[in-house]
């Protein structure tokens, strides 16, 4: 049961019309096409609402499912719109914009904080990454007047696809350590951070971003919080 993920391809697409094709046992429902983005990559899944002759649910996240499927999760046991019906979908849009400011505000700390990255969590209005940081930053008022000047040139975030071979032939793309990125469907999505001129970031991500780094705003370091030997967290907030 594959599900089309209409979140990749437009990322500001707020609503639209499916079918539902299957439920789980759990009691997700499993939609032919998705505005909802399932939970994946230190991503949160979406939330919002789906409507139908009938009926109405509040959904609380999305999830992968086998098969290439997404489920939406409902908020509270409820009856479900049949398999075959036609659903209306609505996510939470300001709580998907702050994912995706989000998200994007991380690999612009990659670039500032160029070292090898061991995992991360994205938040509505904040977020951190793990890095393999023996010592702490010394100069940590540097770091974030950097990260806000690259947000301030106002680059454009884009994507494009490489094969899974392409991506096993270039390992430096890879700045996760510990999660490799999906691959086994013969190709895998890059986001790219400025174009070929000024490009300054290009690493495999399934997630959803903003279109230009100027879309962030303003973002200030949080706490900086030791995780192990040789492990550090960083954390950014919103301003």
């Amino acid at each position: 049961m594959m599900t089309e993920p209409l979140f990749r391809a437009d990322a500001y697409l707020r609503e639209t019309d499916s079918t539902v094709l299957a439920h789980t046992p759990e009691g997700g429902i499993v939609v032919d096409a998705s505005v909802f983005y399932p939970t994946g990559g230190g991503q949160p899944g979406d939330s919002g609402t789906i409507s139908w002759q009938g009926g109405r649910l509040e959904i609380a996240t999305a999830l992968k499912v086998e098969g290439g499927g997404i489920a939406l999760v409902p908020a509270e046991a409820a009856p479900l719109p049949p398999v075959g019906a036609q659903v209306r979908q609505s996510i939470d849009w300001a709580r998907r914009h702050l994912h995706m400011r989000v998200h994007t505000a991380l690999h612009l700390l990659s670039v500032v904080i160029p070292l090898p990255v061991t995992s991360g969590q994205i938040g509505a209005g904040k977020g951190r990454l793990d890095f393999d940081m023996p010592e702490a930053p010394a100069d940590v008022p540097a770091l974030e007047a950097a990260l806000n000047a690259l947000i301030a040139r106002d680059l454009a975030v884009s994507d494009s696809w490489i094969t899974d071979a392409e991506l096993m032939a270039n390992p430096g793309l890879v700045k996760t350590m510990s999660v490799m990125p999906p691959m086994g469907q013969g190709r895998v999505r890059l986001v790219r951070i400025g174009d070929a001129q000024s490009q300054i970031d290009l690493q495999p991500c399934g997630g959803t971003h903003v279109a230009r780094t100027a879309e962030i705003g303003r973002v200030e370091f949080g706490k900086i919080e030791k995780k192990g030997k040789q492990n550090r967290r960083v954390s950014v907030i919103l301003a």
